[in-house]
């Protein structure tokens, strides 16, 4: 591997600290062969670590390890299982200056929003940590009078999760916490191109006293090949995925053969509809938050700027002005709004819609091109007079690009925001509070910011309709994805 000579002696002292071999029943362990792969920064294009590479025994052999301490595991007290969670809580936030700065390596996000992250990360170890003793049930009476109907809530089981690049922490916690609470081991699976911060939170969480067998880890390059067998093996009870709705569509025929459960947060194309009695300057506030929060590489980014066109031209040419004053550069460095793309392809990805939307009439307002720099950088950017057959209406941009269209009517607008097959989040922006509550109703989404662009927390629910997925993550109701319920009837007897 060549030498990575960007790197400071703090952030080489961070790596060396990292694991760099798959999490097997409590044991750091090689893959099959000795086989490895390397993670590099998005910045720079420099490697950062070699990591092990599983193969498909390694990803069956950490299944092994799941299905033996699944018994035990459930079996242990609900107070116990939150105790341990509490304390990875209460490490992660001991750790968090190493977390931030790992999660800004491997991914490139400003540190700043990877702090962030830790933060937003910890909260679903500490809320369901307090949901792992609410787990309950009910009893009663049936209605004939002849028996007692008892209602109780059991762990599904080996749990399967598989989580994307964009949030290495955030997307671990949040679907590790609620299956430790509900009683399940787990195997998880990171995405090839961010999987350090994964390891360094396993190493974490068995620290914090989680038993061997019960969190088991596999890093690999070879995603579909190695995650086939797990899904067929009867048992495994569960899948949990985030990522593209191509790949989500792909597991959930593979699951089907096992009757899995699943959750499935799949892609998103979400409207942000700005009505002529917004306060604008609220709405570009929101719109900052809501597109450019990651560098726009998330499934809630707001994706179609949908503006009612009395304020269309004051709408843009503020965000436009906003959009200018961001600082470009590696997100370790200060003062950096914007770090890179992930890769050279989602570069190329941003770069193609931008000269779609322009060939066919759009006009440019800010940025519009790729940053020669090492690395991989597009400029943050702002489109206005989009064709309705421009690219970036239909596909999921995942990169800091902005594309404004207009309406007239809020019918119109409803029409707009509804004209996609996926259905994850919406924002709306308005004074009218009958209107903000006809938008609830009407717009086909999991989840809205009515005058908002941050919306996720880990008390509420999170997911999506149509083919932006399946279940919900956090909030109450984020354990039941990993409980199965329980009927048992209790005839009457006589004295």
């Amino acid at each position: 591997m060549t030498e990575n000579t960007t790197l400071s002696p703090r952030e080489m002292e961070l790596l060396s600290r990292v694991p760099s071999g798959l999490y097997r029943n409590g044991e750091w362990v090689r893959a099959e062969g000795d086989t490895t792969l390397t993670v590099s920064d998005p910045a720079t294009g420099q490697p950062l670590k070699t990591i092990a590479n599983a193969s498909p025994a390694d990803g069956l052999a950490a299944l092994d390890a799941a299905d033996a301490a699944q018994a035990a595991w459930a079996a242990t007290a609900p107070r116990v299982r939150a105790e341990i969670l509490r304390r990875a809580f209460d490490l992660l936030q001991e750790r968090r200056d190493d977390f931030a700065l790992l999660m800004t390596l491997e991914m490139g996000k400003p540190l700043a929003e990877a702090n962030g992250e830790v933060t937003y990360g910890g909260e679903f170890l500490r809320w369901f940590s307090e949901e792992a003793v609410r787990i309950n049930g009910r009893y009663g009476s049936n209605p004939e009078g002849t028996g007692q109907i008892v209602v109780s809530q059991r762990p599904v089981g080996p749990c399967f999760l598989i989580t994307p690049w964009n949030f290495p922490l955030a997307m671990a916690t949040r679907k590790i916490a609620p299956a430790l609470a509900a009683g399940c081991t787990v195997v998880i699976k990171p995405a090839e191109l961010t999987p350090l911060t994964t390891l360094f939170f396993v190493q974490l969480l068995a620290d914090a006293g989680v038993p061997a067998g019960v969190v088991n880890t596999i890093t690999t390059s070879t995603s579909s090949r190695v995650s086939a067998p797990i899904i067929a093996d009867p048992r495994l009870r569960k899948l949990s995925f985030t990522g593209s709705t191509p790949v989500g569509r792909k597991l959930i025929e593979q699951s089907a053969q096992g009757v899995l459960r699943t959750s499935m947060e799949l892609g998103g194309n979400a409207p942000f509809v700005v009505f002529e009695d917004a306060d604008v300057d609220v709405a570009v506030a929101g719109a900052m938050l809501a597109k450019f929060r990651n560098i726009g590489q998330a499934c809630t980014a707001a994706n179609r700027f949908i503006v009612h066109s009395s304020v269309a031209g004051e709408f843009g040419r503020k965000l436009a002005e906003r959009v200018k004053s961001l600082t470009i550069g590696r997100g370790v460095e200060d003062g950096v709004d914007i770090g890179p793309l992930i890769n050279a392809d989602a570069v190329d990805s941003a770069e193609g819609m931008v000269q779609d939307a322009l060939a066919k009439g759009a006009t440019l307002l800010a940025g519009g091109s790729r940053v020669e720099r090492e690395g991989h950088f597009y400029e943050p950017t702002v489109l206005t007079g989009l064709s309705a057959d421009a690219r970036i209406l239909s596909e999921e941009i995942f990169g800091p690009v902005v594309g404004i269209v207009t309406f007239d009517t809020e019918d119109e607008a409803v029409r707009l925001a509804n004209n996609t097959e996926y259905g994850l989040i919406s924002y709306v922006f308005t004074t009218d509070l009958a209107r903000g509550h006809r938008m609830i109703d009407r717009l086909d989404t999991g989840m809205m910011g009515l005058n908002t662009g941050l919306v996720s927390n880990a008390a509420a629910p999170f997911g999506g309709v149509k083919q932006s997925g399946l279940g919900r993550e956090g909030g109450a109701e984020g354990i039941h994805e990993y409980l199965s319920t329980k009927y048992t009837l209790i005839p009457n007897t006589r004295a």
